[in-house]
C-alpha cells in the first residue's frame, strides 16, 4: 500500500472555550486618533470588529506546516515544493506520523512498513529547501535509542549543515497500548508515561550534547481527548501530568494532535470554537509544571485534520475547516500547525454540495482510486490546500496576530497587523447557502482611501484568486462557503507605524495573589513617554495599568479571575506602539479566608471524570447548613450524578447544598464535609477557580 490510512484511538469533539472573567478597573483611554469623518452607515447583516491594539502573538516562520511521509513516492516532486512555496508553507514534518517509531534514518528503513524510493532524509531536505521551509523531525522512540537520535542530529546539523531546529521524541506514544488501544510501535518493556518521560530526558541530553541549539519536543495528549485523564493500572497519574512533571524543564516545546471527528461540514467548523479552551489547558499544564520556564516552551499542533480517516475530507467544507482551525490555533499560542498530510489516498467516495469528495486526508491528490472513481491528476490541490493558502495570504512571519470578531454566527474573522502597518483581514462565511454582507469596524487603526487588495476562494473559483474591486475597507459581501482575504492600507501618518517607539518585550507576571498582579517587561526601543497595560475584553481593550518604567502592579482584581493583557508604549507625541505579546494569568484565592475547598479529579476517561470535593470551615463560628457555589470554566463541563450532597446546575453555574449528614461545619477546621460527583467534559476539563461557601470566597487548596 502506497499510502497510510491512520488507525487512531478513540477521540472526542472538543469543548467550548469559557469566556474570560472581566474586571472593570479603569476607564479606557483613546487608542487611536479620531477618524477624520464619521464611520459609514452600516449596510451589512454582520459587523466584524478588528482591534489593532489587542495582540495575540507573532506569526512564526514555521506557522503553516504539512506532514510528509516516507511511504509517499510523490512527496519530493518538484511540483509539491512549488505549491507549498506558493501557499506560504514554513514547516515540513518527517518521516510520517506513526512511521517515525519504526523508522531508522541511517539506512532509510522502516521494518514492517513500506518505504517509497526517493524519500530519504537528504531528498526530503532538498524539498524543505526548495519550499523555503524548515523541517520538524520525529526521532524514533518506538524502536530507536537516544544514540540513534543524537547521530541523526550530528549528520543533519554538523555533517550536512541543515540547521534542523525542531525534533520531537516519538509520535503518538500514548497509543502504545498502555491505555488499551494500541497503534503506535513501542518496543520498550515499560510502556508507561513515566518511562516515556525518563527516555525523553535521555534523548534530550544526548541530542543537545551534539547541538545545543536544537529544540526538543515531548508528546502530549490533547486535553479532553482520549486518553486524557485516564490513569492506567499501576500509574500515579495520567499521561500529561506524569510526563510534564518529569520533563517540563528539559523540553523546548510540546506536541499535540487534533482530529475533532465531529462529522465534517458544519459540525467540524463548529468544533473549532472549542479549540481555544483545549490549548489554554495545555498552557495551564506548562505553567503548573514549568513555572517561570513556561514562557520559553512552545506548543506545536503537529497533526490536524477534521477527521482521523473517514468522512468528507477533500471538498469545500474541509477547506474552510483548515483555514479556521489553523488560524484559531495560531491565535491561541501555537507556533506551528501541521496538516495531515501531503498525499494520503482515496477513501470512501461521497458527494458534498454537488462536489465529489474522495475521502483523502492529503492536501494534494495522489491519483488513487476507490473502485471506479479516481482522484484527479497527482498533486492537484484539494480544498484544504486552498484554505491554508488563504491563511498564508493573510500575513507573513513576524506580523502581529490581532483580536477580531463577528456579530453573526455564520461569519468568522482573523486579522494580522503587517510589518508595514497594513491590516490583513480574513473573512470566512460558514453558511453553505447564504451570502453575508459584512461591515468592517476598526479599533486602533485608521484605513486610508486606497482600495484594499482582495483575494477570494468562493464556489466556482479554481483556487485563491485576485478579486480586486469586490470589497472596500468598509464592507465586503461574502459568498456562501467562501473565504475572502483583504489587505487594508493604513492612512498615512497613523497607527503604530507612525509611532517613534518600538514594541515592548513580552510581559511576564513576577507576582500574583488573590487581588493583585505585578508585571514586568523589556523596554521598547525609542523614547517611550509611558507604558500602558490593556486587558483584552473580546475585541475591545481596557486600560488597567500605566507606568513610566518597565513594571507595574495591577490591583483590585477579583479572586480566581483570568486576564489576558498587552503592554503598549506611548511615544512623546501620544502615539501608541504595536501591542506586545499577550500574557494570560489567573489570580489566586484569599489565604486568609474563613473557608477552604479542595477540588480533586480522582479519575477520568477522556470525556468524563470523577471529582472529590472537601469543604472546611476555618472561621470562628459554627455553620449549620451550607451552600457551595462555583462555575465551570468550560461550557462542555457538567455534573451527572453525585453523593453526600445535593447539586443543581444552571448553565455553567453549579450550586451544592449540604447533605443530610454533613450540614454542620465546626469552626476552626474542626470538621469537614466531603462529597463527590461524576462529571462529563465534551473537551477541556479545567478545574473551577473560585468556590464560595455561603457567599464567602474560599481558599482553594490542591
Amino acid at each position: 500500500m502506497l499510502f497510510r490510512r491512520r488507525s487512531a484511538g478513540p477521540r472526542r469533539p472538543l469543548a467550548a472555550a469559557a469566556p474570560a472573567v472581566l474586571a472593570v478597573l479603569a476607564a479606557a483611554l483613546p487608542l487611536s486618533a479620531p477618524a477624520a469623518a464619521a464611520d459609514p452607515a452600516p449596510v451589512g447583516d454582520t459587523t466584524v470588529t478588528v482591534n489593532a491594539n489587542a495582540g495575540l502573538g507573532t506569526v512564526d516562520p514555521a506557522a503553516l506546516g504539512v506532514n510528509t511521509a516516507i511511504w509517499d513516492s510523490a512527496m519530493n516532486d518538484p511540483q509539491v515544493a512549488s505549491l507549498y512555496r506558493d501557499a506560504g508553507i514554513g514547516a515540513l514534518r518527517y518521516p510520517g506520523g506513526s512511521y517515525a517509531d519504526i523508522y531508522h534514518w541511517a539506512d532509510h528503513t522502516a521494518p514492517g512498513g513500506y518505504v517509497a524510493p526517493g524519500t530519504g532524509f537528504d531528498a526530503f531536505m532538498g524539498t524543505v529547501r526548495a519550499t523555503g521551509a524548515q523541517p520538524i523531525l520525529i526521532a524514533n522512540y518506538g524502536s530507536g535509542t537516544p544514540q540513534e537520535a543524537a547521530d541523526w542530529v550530528r549528520y543533519a546539523n554538523v555533517t550536512k549543515g541543515y540547521g534542523a531546529k525542531y525534533w520531537e521524541i516519538g509520535n503518538e506514544i500514548y497509543g502504545n497500548g498502555v491505555y488499551g488501544s494500541g497503534w503506535e510501535n513501542d518496543t520498550h518493556a515499560d510502556k508507561t508515561p513515566d518511562q516515556y518521560a525518563q527516555e525523553v530526558k535521555a534523548y534530550a541530553a544526548a541530542m543537545k550534547a551534539v547541538d545545543p541549539a536544537v529544540k526538543i519536543g515531548a508528546v502530549l495528549t490533547m486535553p479532553g481527548n482520549w486518553p486524557d485523564g485516564i490513569v492506567a493500572a499501576g500509574d500515579s497519574g495520567d499521561w500529561n501530568h506524569t510526563v510534564l512533571a518529569a520533563v517540563a524543564h528539559d523540553v523546548d516545546f510540546v506536541s499535540v494532535h487534533w482530529y475533532p471527528n465531529a462529522g465534517g461540514g458544519e459540525q467540524a467548523l463548529a468544533a473549532v470554537r472549542q479549540l481555544p479552551g483545549e490549548l489554554r489547558e495545555v498552557r495551564g499544564l506548562l505553567d503548573r509544571y514549568a513555572g517561570a520556564d513556561s514562557a520559553r516552551i512552545g506548543i506545536a499542533m503537529t497533526e490536524v485534520n477534521s477527521d482521523s480517516g473517514n468522512g468528507a475530507l477533500t471538498s469545500r467544507p474541509n477547506g474552510l475547516f483548515a483555514a479556521e482551525a489553523v488560524s484559531t490555533a495560531l491565535e491561541n499560542g501555537v507556533f506551528s500547525v501541521d496538516w495531515w498530510d501531503t498525499h494520503n489516498g482515496a477513501g470512501p467516495i461521497t458527494t458534498v454540495n454537488g462536489e465529489t469528495d474522495y475521502g483523502d486526508m492529503g492536501l494534494l491528490s495522489n491519483g488513487s482510486c476507490t473502485g471506479s472513481v479516481c482522484e484527479p491528476a497527482v498533486n492537484t490541490p484539494f480544498a484544504p490546500y486552498h484554505g491554508i493558502k488563504a491563511v498564508g495570504a493573510l500575513g507573513d512571519p513576524g506580523d502581529t496576530l490581532l483580536a477580531s470578531g463577528a456579530s453573526g454566527p455564520d461569519v468568522s474573522s482573523h486579522a494580522v497587523l503587517r510589518a508595514n502597518g497594513d491590516l490583513g483581514v480574513l473573512l470566512l462565511n460558514k453558511s453553505p447557502s447564504t451570502s453575508h454582507t459584512v461591515d468592517l469596524r476598526y479599533l486602533g487603526f485608521t484605513p486610508g482611501t486606497a482600495a484594499p487588495a482582495v483575494q477570494r476562494w468562493a464556489p466556482g473559483d479554481p483556487g485563491l484568486v485576485d478579486a480586486a474591486g469586490t470589497a472596500t475597507a468598509a464592507s465586503a459581501t461574502l459568498a456562501p462557503y467562501s473565504i475572502t482575504v483583504l489587505t487594508v492600507h493604513a492612512k498615512p501618518g497613523t497607527g503604530s507605524s507612525a509611532a517613534t517607539v518600538g514594541t515592548p518585550g513580552a510581559p511576564r507576571a513576577t507576582a500574583v495573589d488573590a487581588t493583585t498582579a505585578t508585571l514586568s517587561w523589556p523596554a521598547a526601543t525609542g523614547a517611550a513617554d509611558r507604558y500602558e497595560v490593556y486587558e483584552q475584553l473580546g475585541t475591545t481593550v481596557q486600560l488597567i495599568g500605566s507606568s513610566t518604567g518597565t513594571s507595574t502592579t495591577l490591583r483590585n482584581l477579583p479572586p480566581g479571575s483570568r486576564h489576558t493583557v498587552n503592554v503598549l508604549a506611548r511615544d512623546q507625541a501620544g502615539r501608541l506602539s504595536r501591542p506586545s505579546a499577550p500574557l494570560t494569568f489567573t489570580t489566586g484565592t484569599p489565604g486568609d479566608s474563613t473557608c477552604t475547598v479542595s477540588y480533586r479529579v480522582t479519575s477520568g476517561w477522556g470525556n468524563g471524570f470523577v471529582a472529590d470535593v472537601v469543604v472546611s470551615n476555618t472561621g470562628p463560628a459554627d455553620l449549620n447548613g451550607w451552600t457551595l457555589d462555583f462555575d465551570w470554566p468550560s461550557a462542555g463541563q457538567s455534573v451527572g450524578s453525585w453523593w453526600n450532597a445535593d447539586i443543581a446546575a444552571t448553565g455553567q453555574h453549579v450550586r451544592v447544598t449540604n447533605g443530610r449528614d454533613n450540614a454542620h461545619l465546626a469552626p476552626n477546621g474542626g470538621t469537614s464535609a466531603e462529597f463527590g460527583f461524576v462529571g462529563g467534559n465534551n473537551g477541556a476539563n479545567p478545574s473551577p477557580t473560585v468556590f464560595r461557601l455561603n457567599g464567602t470566597v474560599c481558599r482553594t487548596t490542591g
